[in-house]
């Protein structure tokens, strides 16, 4: 397997595509807006410089790997070769089952349809396809060129051959692959997003403030990162999305995501991506600075 075809150009499927260009595949990274495509290319070029600065990577390495990622608006031309192609869309059922309705006719029928979502069904998205066979969850943490870890969720159809493939292409990207099941937020958001939603409501409840809280997991529980912190890296769009799929999946209330939570995405605080969430912003600066909103 050589030729991959990419789906988005965001930060995941940028994270994707780097991660493969840089181990010698032949990378297609497919998006509807060209200066899209053009900003992750921008951002690969970024990225790849660091890991020359501190050696992991040469600058051969990076030209070469550069040189394989190849851009496409038009998904029929971008995927028209692909050995297996990755879904980086946004966390939207609707958008990704309409892509993968796309790439069931578009794709080789013989390509692996492989999905990078965090929380939603693989067997629902299998299931608009006519091969649900060759359909996958590969989930990649973010950030991709950093992160170890790859979900390999397993829709109900999922065929062992495909599963054991993506397995090994995994170990091949020099990531931890960990095969896991079709459910709600299969592992990591299942666990996750709930702990995410319970810092919120100890805010929203007045338990403790934002840095207070942050402050108890980094030195109580040894999180490199605080809940608060991490939810809006992660985006608090996201994040929300995340636990309606949970909530709705399971029917259970524990699921139900903080009114606080809802009301920030609602007035278009998401966090990082907008310059405001649990903490303020600012382009260049390292500083972790609480959002004024919640300063004490």
């Amino acid at each position: 397997m050589k030729s991959i075809s990419v789906i988005g150009s965001g930060t995941m499927g940028n994270g994707i595509a780097h991660v493969f260009a840089q181990h010698g595949f032949q990378v297609s990274l497919v998006d509807i807006q060209a200066t899209q495509l053009e900003k992750a290319l921008s951002t690969i070029s970024k990225n790849m410089d660091r890991q020359v600065a501190k050696g992991s990577l040469t600058e051969e390495d990076k030209s070469a790997a550069l040189a394989g990622i190849s851009t496409f608006t038009d998904m029929q031309e971008g995927v028209k070769n692909a050995e297996l192609v990755v879904e980086a869309a946004t966390e939207n059922l609707d958008l990704k089952l309409e892509i993968f309705k796309k790439l069931d006719q578009f794709a080789p029928a013989s390509a692996i349809l492989a999905t990078n979502t965090s929380s939603i069904s693989i067997t629902k998205i299998a299931a608009v396809t006519q091969k649900p066979a060759q359909v996958i969850g590969m989930h990649f943490m973010n950030p991709v060129p950093v992160m170890k870890l790859v979900e390999v969720i397993r829709g109900y159809a999922t065929s062992n051959e495909v599963t054991e493939q993506i397995m090994e292409l995994s170990r091949n990207l020099s990531k931890e692959p960990v095969e896991v099941n079709d459910y709600p937020g299969f592992v990591a958001n299942r666990i996750l997003m709930p702990m995410i939603n319970e810092a919120i409501y100890s805010l929203f409840e007045g338990v403790a403030g934002v840095a207070e809280i942050d402050t108890v997991m980094k030195l109580g529980m040894a999180h490199p990162m605080g809940p608060l912190q991490l939810a809006d890296f992660i985006g608090l769009d996201v994040c929300l999305s995340i636990l309606k799929v949970l909530h709705d999946g399971f029917g259970n209330p524990k699921y139900a995501p903080c009114p606080l939570l809802v009301n920030m995405v609602t007035a278009g605080y998401k966090g990082v991506k907008t310059g405001e969430g649990f903490y303020q912003y600012t382009p260049g600066s390292k500083e972790l600075v609480v959002a004024p909103r919640f300063a004490k």
